[in-house]
């Protein structure tokens, strides 16, 4: 079979306004900035080194749980029972970030999730734990294998609150694609994220009334100082010191960036510090997205198909990132594939790759897939196809 190649020659005209700092600074110990669409780090400070993530951990709690709504296996109104390890006058939670619930109640999955993703709960932590593996400890091992199904393969797991234990390690490289994975496959919780504020409405408690009178506003100020930003979760421990997972989409652009180690004065600093990160990533770097899952990229023809090509698509948004300022650059897109593609062929079957070239560099490469299903003709159909190429001659 021969090689098909269709080029698409493109301009991408970069600024050439004023030149931003060339390298990220920050006072924390590990830094990392992504852009969604594209997959390209842009900022990588001690990324791949493990290092205790605080409450970031409850992340991996809210990804089990999500794989449970997801699944059907719970709703959003499913109620889950407080146990006494959940329960306020349990010593773990007087200092501890907490929503301040007591033994015997139940909480829906909503408050469960607003209380993790706004109060930072750790009794919600415990609470989701025990619902879905009968304990805390038996929860990590599906922590760890909801990890590495995604790609995170050094990240490991004590609890699941993020209170101090030797096993919760985590990497701001990993951090990231955890977040990725959040935003991306779970479209219709994610939002929950940007909520600002939660009041916990079923308190059994005069002290936890009291307590939740001041306790209502998310953790992470970023939400209340940076235009665009949707989530995702902050940590602090007096070891680890502070760290947040941060998502913000500015022109249509999302970039995820994390920090950790970092020995600012609380959670103001700390957002003050992410947005720096963040803007540094929008003033320095643009991208362009080619192709969006479901666009046509190509059609190919087909072999002994019932339709004579078929359409092929990309798996997720084909994007580049590129550093700015720059001159006028020429970038290539090509897509490469087997003509004809041999039927029958199944949505989502691999047909090819779809290419960006740089001054003859690969800069971004991803599969190209089939975007519609393309039977096989019968017997009766191959035959008369054999004889019109021979009488053809193609």
């Amino acid at each position: 079979m021969k090689k098909n190649f269709l080029f698409t020659f493109l301009l991408v005209l970069i600024s050439t306004g004023a030149t931003a700092e060339t390298e990220f600074t920050t006072r924390a110990k590990s830094a990392f900035l992504l852009d969604y669409d594209s997959g390209v780090e842009i900022v990588a400070k001690n990324a791949d080194v493990l290092m205790p993530p605080s409450s970031m951990i409850k992340l991996m709690t809210l990804a089990v749980l999500f794989d449970e709504i997801k699944a059907g296996n719970l709703t959003l109104d499913s109620k889950l029972p407080v146990s006494e390890n959940a329960d306020y006058k349990n010593p773990l939670w007087y200092p501890a970030s907490k929503i301040c619930l007591s033994a015997g109640q139940e909480i829906t999955v909503r408050d469960a999730i607003l209380g993790l993703v706004v109060l930072s709960g750790g009794d919600a932590s415990v609470v989701v734990a025990e619902k879905l593996a009968g304990s805390e400890n038996a929860f990590t091992s599906k922590m760890t294998a909801k990890a590495r199904a995604i790609g995170m393969e050094q990240s490991t797991f004590g609890n699941a609150s993020g209170l101090p234990d030797p096993n919760n390690l985590m990497t701001s490289r990993e951090l990231a694609t955890l977040a990725t994975h959040i935003i991306s496959d779970y479209p219709d919780i994610y939002p929950m994220f940007a909520t600002k504020r939660f009041e916990f409405g079923d308190y059994k408690s005069d002290w936890c009334r009291d307590w939740g009178r001041t306790h209502t506003v998310n953790y992470n100020k970023l939400l209340f100082t940076m235009p665009g930003a949707d989530g995702l979760k902050t940590g602090h421990t007096d070891s680890g010191g502070y760290g947040m997972v941060a998502s913000s989409v500015v022109g249509g652009r999302r970039l995820i960036g994390v920090i950790n180690g970092f020995n600012g004065r609380g959670h103001d600093a700390l957002a003050a510090e992410m947005k720096k990160l963040l803007n540094y990533g929008y003033t320095t770097t643009t991208h362009k997205v080619f192709y969006k899952p479901g666009d046509t990229v190509v059609e190919i023809p087909v072999w002994y198909g019932r339709t004579g090509t078929a359409k092929a698509t990309v798996e997720k948004p084909f994007a580049i990132t590129l550093p700015k300022p720059v001159p006028v650059s020429s970038i290539r897109v090509l897509a490469r594939f087997n003509d004809p593609a041999a039927a029958p062929i199944a949505v989502g079957d691999k047909l090819g790759e779809i290419i960006a070239e740089q001054d003859g560099r690969v800069i971004a490469i991803e599969p190209l897939v089939a975007a519609e299903n393309v039977k096989k003709v019968r017997f009766f159909g191959r035959l008369v196809r054999n004889i019109s190429v021979i009488i053809g001659g193609k």
